[in-house]
């Protein structure tokens, strides 16, 4: 979602969001504890495994992780293969999973630094 799509949510919307930024924020000191902390809150909110689809195919997200740059990821799988997926960039099925307002709130927050 850019910008601009972001800046035109119903506000009733956006100050959900905010409020779920300061949820998972307020006890976490630099963008670092700050990542993490979105981290936790996705993935203990984040309703998993469920399918989405990726370039036209179909992939399950299984779990999300943070990767060496303390980026959060979703690990998607097709068939054998797994892959990590910025949860920025992962395709939200609709209807939207449990708890998939905590990645909106993530990418409003990154979107914001």
């Amino acid at each position: 979602m850019t910008a601009n799509k972001r800046m035109r949510r119903r506000p009733s919307v956006r100050r959900r969001l905010e409020a779920l930024i300061a949820e998972a924020i307020v006890d976490a000191y630099g963008e670092s504890e700050q990542r993490t902390a979105f981290f936790t809150m996705i993935e203990e909110n984040l309703a998993l495994p469920f399918e989405t689809e990726i370039l036209g195919v179909t992939v399950t997200a299984e779990s999300v992780d943070l990767d060496g740059t303390e980026n959060i990821v979703a690990i998607c799988r097709r068939g054998a293969k797994r892959q990590a997926i910025s949860i920025l960039d992962l395709p939200l099925p609709k209807p939207l999973p449990a708890g998939a307002e905590w990645i909106e709130a993530y990418r409003l927050w990154i979107g914001a630094q």
